[in-house]
């Protein structure tokens, strides 16, 4: 179901939206274990918390299907976002600048999904 979304979201944006640029695998692994990391620190009672979830959902799913298409072991893409929601939950702790600034730009390109 959120794959349809995913896909209409991106293909259906209307033709005066201006389209998305593609995004690498290691960007979108970056952002799904970011927001997932931030979502795990916010928790999912706050306003923050549940777009926090949302985005996590997002780029996991964004992040599985750009393993896919790209040939990548579902085993590999699952380790890949470990690792990345372990660093990301490191360097969010630490109030790492690169790491919220990272996120900021992960968020903005996350889609409505309310």
């Amino acid at each position: 179901m959120f794959a349809i979304l995913l896909a209409t979201t991106v293909a259906f944006a209307g033709q005066d939206a201006p389209r998305p640029a593609l995004i690498s695998y290691e960007e979108t692994v970056r952002c799904a274990g970011l927001a997932q990391a931030a979502s795990e620190l916010e928790g999912g009672e706050s306003t923050d918390g549940k777009a926090l979830f949302d985005a996590a959902l997002y780029w996991s799913l964004a992040a599985t299907q750009a393993a896919s298409a790209a040939g990548k072991p579902a085993q590999a893409a699952d380790a890949d976002q470990t690792r990345a929601r372990i660093l990301a939950v490191q360097q969010l702790n630490a109030a790492n600048a690169q790491a919220r600034a990272d996120l900021a730009r992960c968020r903005a390109r996350t889609p409505d999904l309310g």
